[in-house]
């Protein structure tokens, strides 16, 4: 598996979700409205935008993790058993931490 490869993409989606995350956190700064249900309205609206935030933090995090494996090493090996983690696996899912097995039991 070339490291290279699996860094740029992981660093790619990194620069995509940072930029999503300054698009949300610009809507939800922008004033409610003076209307009652246009205001209900737009607060479900920023429900939805914060679940959606919360979830790009959640995969940033994760690419984090991953870009620091790389840099230490230990991409490609289970942090649970210490076995390789498949490139069939981790081409599927570059931030993997864990290896199939260990995946399916915790």
């Amino acid at each position: 598996m070339d490291l290279n490869v699996q860094k740029d993409l992981l660093l790619k989606r990194r620069a995509d979700l940072t930029g999503d995350l300054a698009e949300i956190e610009h809507k939800l700064d922008d004033p409610m409205p003076k209307d009652w249900e246009d205001r209900a309205s737009e607060r479900q609206g920023d429900e939805v935008l914060e679940a959606l935030g919360n979830a790009d933090l959640e995969e940033l995090r994760r690419i984090d993790a991953a870009l620091g494996r790389i840099e230490d090493g230990s991409y490609g090996t289970c942090v649970k058993c210490g076995e390789a983690i498949s490139e069939e696996r981790l081409a599927a899912v570059p931030t993997a931490p864990l290896c199939r097995t260990c995946a399916r039991d915790s």
